[in-house]
Parts: C-alpha cells; sequence; structure tokens
C-alpha cells in the first residue's frame, strides 16, 4: 500500500520535474516540505503538550529546511534515473517488439525468395534445354547456310559475268572470279582497297560520277566500258545498283558486267558499213550526176535549136530519161537517210489551199505533156493555215501523180482533197486516181515493199527502181499519217494519203523598216560573221561582233542598250551554253532576248535545256526564218527593203540540177536578200580564208592535236555553209564528229580530199556568180 502511494507520489513529482523543470519542480517541493514541516510539527505539539511552541515549531522548519535540499536533490537526482530507465526499458520494448516484426518479415521474405528460386531454377533448366536446343538449331542453320554459301559462291565464281560488292566508302568488300581475271588480282589483293587503289587513274573520275548517281538516284545504271584485260580491250556492259538496308538506307555498290566485245565489235563493223555505204550512195550520186547534168544541159541546148520532129522527139526522151534517172537518185538518197532514220521532217505554218495549187499547177504540166486530162476536186474548208512539211508532202504527191501520170496511157489523174474532223482532230485526205492499166490484187500488199515492182499486164516488170512508193510510204508515216492503194486491172488505181492537220494561225508579215536593233552577234568564224552582219544592216539593225565567249559576255556586261544576242553554240574558249548561262546568271539580263545560231538545231535545244532562251536558228542562216525570228520577237511590221530578186528564185531550182556541188537554196537566198555583189565579197572572203584553214588542219595533223582538227573543221564547216558549198560543208562535217574515231592516216586523206572539193566547189561558185552578173 505504502509502496503503491510511494510510487503514485514519485509519478506525481516526475510529472512536476517534466512540466515545469527541476529548478521550479525543487523551489515547489522545498516550499511543500517547508509548509508540511510547520502544519505537521504545529498540529504535534498542539496535540502533544495541548500548546504550540514556537521555538521548537522553528527549529523543526530549520531542519526540514536544512535538510530538504539535499532529500530533493537525492530525489530528483533518483528520479531522473529512473525516468531514464522507464525511457531506456520502453525503447527498449519497442525496439524488441520492431525487431520481432522485422523478424517475422525477414522470415517471410525468405520464404518467399526461397520459392521464387525454386521456380528460377526449374525454369533455368527449362531455359538450358531450350537453349541446347537452339544450339542446335543453330548450328544446323549454320550448316545449311554454309552449304548455300558455298553453294551460291560457286554459282558466282563460274558465271562468265563478273561481280563486285563495294561498301558506302567505296570500298571493295567482294567479288568473283571473272573479276579477279579481269583485273588480274587476287581477291585478298582486292577486298580492302579502294577504286584509287584498283583501277588505272584514267577510269576514276568516270567510276566516281556513276558511282555517285547511283548512290544520289538510289536508281540502278547501265553502262558500256572499255577495259585492258590481258592487254587487250575488251567491253563490258556494267549494271550498277545500289545496295539498300530496311530502313532505306544506301549502304553499298553491288556491279555486275557482261563480256559484250562481240557484239560492240558486230556493232562497229555495222556503224562502219553504215558510213561506207553513205559515202558509196553520196559518191554514186554525186559521180552519176555529173555526165547526167551534162545530158540534161546539152539536151536542153539542143531543144532550144532547130530540130525535126522526130529529132525533137528523141531530144524530148533524152530529156525526160534524165530526169526520171535524176529521180531515181534522189529517191537513192531518200532511202539512206530512211534507213539510218535521219528522215527529218520540218514543219512550217503553211497555206493549205495555196499548196495545193501548186501541186496542181506541176500535175497539170505534166500530165498535158503526155495529153492526159487533170482534174481536181476540192471539198471542205481549205483556205486555212496548217503545221506542214511542204517540201516533204510536195514529195509525196509528185511521187504519187508521177506514178499515175506515168502508168495511164490515156484518160485522165484525178487529184481529190478534202478536209474531215474526225473526233476532235483535222485531217487532209488526198486521194490520186488514175486510169492507167491498174494492179493485179495479188501485188497490192506488196506495193509499198522496199525494190518491190509489180508486173505490167504482160508479165514484165513495170519499169522503175522499185523504191519510189516505199520512200513515200516512209515519208507519210513521218508526218503521222497512213496511206492506203486500191486497184482495179484494166481499169486503173488510186492511191490515198491522210495526214494529221495542227490548224495554226496565218503568219505574220515580217520586216523592219520600222525600228533599228541593237544587236550583239557572237561568232567565231569570220566569213559567217560579215555575212550575217550584213543581213541584219541590210535590214536597218546595227550590229556588234564578238569572237569569243569572253568577249560576249565583256560586250553583255558593258553595252546597256543591247536589244537581241545571236549566240553561236561552239566557240574557241566557252562553248554557246555556258554562255547563255552567264547571261542569265544576272537577273538583270533576264528580258534580253537570247537566239542560238547553230548548225543542228535539235542538238541546241537539248543542250540549252533548262536555260531561258528565245528560239534557235540554223546556220547558214535563212533569211525568211531570219525575219520570222525578228518579227516574233520585236513585232516589226512595216518592210522597206530592196525589190526581191525574182530571177533568181526561178531559176534556183534548174541551177540546183547543174551545180550539184552547191546548195543552191542557200545562194539564191543570200542573193535574193543582199545582191549579187554582197554575195560575191563573201565568196571571195571565203576564197581568201580557205588556205588558212586548210594549213590549220595540216598543221593539227602534224601535232597531233586532233581536237584543233576538229574544231578547224567547224569552222571550215560554217564558212562554207554559208556560201552554199554543199559538198565541202558536209565533208567538213564529218571531218569534225570522226576524227576522234579514225587513223591520223584518214584524218590526212580527208583534207586530201578536201583540196579537191574546195577546187572543185569555188568553180562551180564562180560560175554561179558570173551566171547572175552577166
Amino acid at each position: 500500500m505504502i509502496d503503491s502511494s510511494f510510487g503514485s507520489w514519485l509519478k506525481v513529482l516526475a510529472n512536476v520535474i517534466n512540466k515545469y523543470g527541476e529548478k521550479q519542480a525543487g523551489v515547489l517541493c522545498y516550499s511543500l516540505i517547508l509548509l508540511a514541516s510547520l502544519i505537521l510539527s504545529c498540529m504535534f505539539y498542539y496535540v502533544a503538550l495541548g500548546e504550540i511552541v514556537i521555538v521548537d515549531v522553528l527549529a523543526i522548519m530549520f531542519f526540514a529546511a536544512v535538510t530538504s535540499p539535499a532529500l530533493l536533490v537525492i530525489c530528483i537526482q533518483a528520479l531522473k534515473e529512473l525516468e531514464a530507465s522507464r525511457v531506456y526499458l520502453d525503447t527498449a520494448t519497442q525496439q524488441e517488439k520492431l525487431l520481432n516484426q522485422s523478424l517475422k518479415d525477414n522470415i517471410t521474405r525468405l520464404n518467399s525468395e526461397i520459392d521464387e528460386r525454386k521456380i528460377a531454377l526449374h525454369a533455368k533448366h527449362r531455359a538450358i534445354e531450350e537453349l541446347r536446343r537452339e544450339i542446335a538449331e543453330r548450328k544446323k542453320t549454320q550448316l545449311e547456310l554454309a552449304q548455300q554459301s558455298m553453294l551460291l559462291r560457286s554459282i558466282v565464281d563460274s558465271s562468265p559475268d563478273l561481280f563486285y560488292y563495294r561498301d558506302e566508302e567505296g570500298v571493295f568488300a567482294g567479288c568473283n572470279k571473272m573479276f579477279e581475271k579481269v583485273m588480274g588480282k587476287s581477291s585478298n589483293e582486292l577486298i580492302g582497297k579502294s577504286v584509287f587503289d584498283i583501277y588505272p587513274e584514267s577510269y576514276i573520275p568516270e567510276v566516281l560520277k556513276t558511282d555517285e548517281q547511283v548512290a544520289k538516284t538510289h536508281q540502278a545504271l547501265t553502262l558500256d566500258v572499255e577495259y585492258p584485260v590481258n592487254d587487250e580491250n575488251r567491253w563490258f556492259e556494267m549494271r550498277k545498283l545500289p545496295f539498300i538496308n530496311e530502313q532505306g538506307e544506301y549502304i553499298g555498290l553491288l556491279a555486275f558486267g557482261r563480256d559484250i566485245t562481240s557484239r560492240k565489235e558486230a556493232e562497229q563493223e555495222l556503224e562502219t558499213a553504215y558510213k561506207d555505204k553513205g559515202k558509196f550512195i553520196a559518191t554514186l550520186s554525186h559521180e552519176l550526176r555529173t555526165p547526167l547534168n551534162g545530158i540534161v544541159g546539152l539536151t536542153r541546148m539542143m531543144l532550144d535549136t532547130e530540130l525535126s520532129k522526130q529529132q525533137k522527139s528523141w531530144c524530148n526522151t533524152i530529156f525526160s530519161s534524165a530526169e526520171t534517172l535524176g529521180n531515181i537518185f534522189n529517191d537513192i538518197i531518200d532511202l539512206d537517210k530512211i534507213d539510218r532514220e535521219q528522215l527529218d521532217i520540218a514543219a512550217d505554218s503553211i497555206n493549205v489551199s495555196d499548196f495545193i495549187n501548186d501541186v496542181v499547177n506541176f500535175a497539170g504540166l505534166i500530165a498535158e505533156q503526155k495529153g492526159l486530162e487533170f482534174n481536181i476536186n476540192r471539198q471542205g474548208i481549205l483556205d486555212v493555215y496548217a503545221s506542214l512539211d511542204p517540201t516533204r508532202l510536195r514529195q509525196v504527191l509528185w511521187n504519187l501523180i508521177n506514178n499515175a501520170v506515168k502508168f495511164t496511157h490515156r484518160g485522165s489523174v484525178t487529184l481529190d482533197c478534202k478536209r474531215e474532223n474526225r473526233d476532235g482532230e483535222v485531217w487532209l485526205v488526198m486521194s490520186i486516181t488514175d486510169t492507167g492499166s491498174g494492179i493485179a490484187q495479188d501485188q497490192l500488199a506488196r506495193i509499198f515493199e522496199m525494190y518491190y515492182k509489180a508486173p505490167s499486164a504482160n508479165g514484165s516488170n513495170a519499169i522503175g527502181s522499185g523504191i519510189g512508193l516505199a520512200v513515200t510510204k516512209a515519208l507519210v508515216e513521218a508526218m503521222q499519217g497512213s496511206i492506203e492503194v486500191s486497184s482495179i486491172v484494166g481499169q486503173g488505181s488510186r492511191f490515198e494519203v491522210e495526214i494529221p492537220l495542227t490548224l495554226t494561225a496565218a503568219p505574220k508579215e515580217q520586216s523592219y523598216a520600222g525600228r533599228s536593233l541593237y544587236i550583239l552577234l557572237v561568232e567565231d568564224v569570220p566569213l559567217n560573221a560579215e555575212i550575217a552582219t550584213n543581213l541584219l544592216e541590210q535590214r536597218g539593225h546595227e550590229v556588234i561582233w564578238a569572237e569569243t565567249g569572253e568577249d560576249a559576255l565583256s560586250f553583255v556586261a558593258t553595252e546597256d542598250d543591247l536589244d537581241l544576242v545571236l549566240l553561236d553554240m561552239q566557240l574557241p574558249d566557252i562553248n554557246g551554253d555556258e554562255v547563255a548561262r552567264e547571261i542569265r546568271a544576272d537577273s538583270h539580263f533576264d528580258k534580253l532576248p537570247i537566239v542560238a545560231l547553230t548548225a543542228n538545231v535539235r542538238s541546241a535545244e537539248e543542250e540549252l535545256e533548262g536555260i531561258s532562251i528565245q528560239g534557235a536558228l540554223a546556220k547558214p542562216i535563212n533569211t525568211i526564218k531570219l525575219d520570222k525570228m525578228l518579227a516574233e520577237l520585236f513585232g516589226i511590221n512595216a518592210r522597206a527593203t530592196k525589190p526581191k530578186l525574182i530571177e533568181t528564185k526561178a531559176n534556183c531550182a534548174d541551177k540546183q540540177a547543174e551545180f550539184i556541188l552547191l546548195e543552191m537554196e542557200t545562194i539564191c537566198d543570200f542573193i535574193d536578200s543582199m545582191g549579187v555583189e554582197a554575195f560575191k565579197r563573201s565568196s571571195d572572203l571565203f576564197a581568201k580564208l580557205s588556205p588558212k584553214y586548210c594549213e590549220e588542219l595540216q598543221q593539227s595533223i602534224d601535232n597531233s592535236d586532233f581536237d584543233e582538227y576538229s574544231s578547224v573543221a567547224h569552222k571550215l564547216k560554217g564558212a562554207s555553209g554559208s556560201v552554199g558549198l554543199k559538198q565541202v560543208q558536209e565533208h567538213a562535217k564529218k571531218m569534225e564528229k570522226e576524227v576522234s574515231e579514225v587513223e591520223p592516216k584518214i584524218a590526212q586523206d580527208w583534207l586530201d580530199q578536201l583540196y579537191g572539193l574546195l577546187e572543185a566547189g569555188q568553180i562551180e561558185l564562180k560560175t554561179v556568180v558570173d551566171s547572175w552578173n552577166g
């Protein structure tokens, strides 16, 4: 009981100490002790003695006051120790509880881990079994792949085509035996090397260029490559393909090559045969036309003399026979062009009705000479302008009309012309009907075959070369048309030609008496420059001449009032396309018109693709096309030039047959535009320049500088074309284009031939000039 009460008081004291602190608790307890001693002593003396003795009470209080501090300190310290022990015990108890809980948790986790390890152990055993199976399968797959790789390698190595692979850095990573054989090195010597280590230096630029194209476009590329193998040049058809990964990234290059040497040799032999054939045809035409022109000329002179009726009939027969032979020559030349796919169609805007009238005049004349009636029937609106090649279409109709007249002995020849609209397209349908001997039905299917001549009624072959109708059909098809034939033996034949019409506006009247233009002429051949300058100045224009590309660029930069640049495509320093690019690079000259001057308009247009130019004129310059071009660019509508030399145009066709070395259309056009004196000055200038060209050609042969040979031949080609020396121009063109493909001896032979052509051509040229001067 006492212990319990004492314990309670100790707890109260401990709470007071905790609440008020040791000092305040001590003071409070000290005060309570003194108070308690006072009360108890008073109660004791009062009960025991019946009175309260103050001195004894104070003594007791003094004693309590002296002894209580020590007692209080001891009690307080004891309480502190007890409290600390209690706290320690509480903490220990709590930690023990936590430890027990932790142990329980650890035991639970350990049990869980044991279970998981058991599961993992089972999974490990299963994985090991699966791994063993996978290893076995991989070994089997590797064996199969090794066998397939060996088979593929055997196939690749046994292939007659070469093969190699290079990575994205251009390093060889694999090849086959054929590639090793071609390169003369083993795979160990090739793999890991770059193109710079393998190929000769002269091949590297082209290899890198094609590699870059394949890598950039991700497209396969096929090219023919000549490469030396065992001291023998071989040709290979190389196909380069990009090696692309799944992400579409370029990671290397595959290349396959097939030996095509035999095919190349066959192609070269075929090309040589074609060239030899062309040379033969040209030579044959030249050699045969010379005596033929003599026959035509002398027969014409004889017909102008007094002859008996029989003699005149004989002369007419000779004359018509010579003309027929001349037409056969023309067919042979056209046949050669068809065979080499060089039959060009030059469309122009012409009046269809006027064109038909020209044909009718010719047809009526030849029908009248044979005593036949010629009829013309028109249907539909023909008085329109359309894009046609009048020369080729006229050749087709004349050939068919000539045949109709030739095989018709009495009766008539009829030309029917009509315009038809079909599904939104316009067609010109022309049919030639005769009342001649006709063609058997079993012969109609072959009538357009080359060299085929349908037999006549008596069984003999028809007269003629058998190529006229073949050429006619080729011309019609080149104009996107068609030709059909129908015939009844003894009643006549009908040939029907259909040509698509592209309707155009009427060409503008062209001329130049109004505005004067300031023109830059870029031309490296002085003769060509003089002729072009005369043509332009005659039309009232001011011309400045630049002989090189650099001079042209300087003039463009310094001359502010230029209206037009006439730009030759081949110049001694930089080509015309580069000059055009330089001009167009400066936006200040965006509106300055540029017209190309070239011997090949189609080739020039390809070279200038992507560059803004306003047209191209063929050299030598045709005045009609020049006028048309200037009218289209500048819209000049008046004309104030000297009268046309009508006699020149009228006699041009006759003189063409007489002067076979000349291009009479060019000469007539020149004289018609500028007069005989101007043409004579130009031909005299050519006569002075030609020896210089020949000297430069000889010097280039002596120095083995065939680039210079080609350059001089180009100049000679342009100069000779300007004065109408057709044979010299064609010969110079061959010298320019083919000198890189022949031996030096051939180049010398060409130069020797050139001397003869120049001499003969200039003799004919002088004869022409003298005939017009007279």
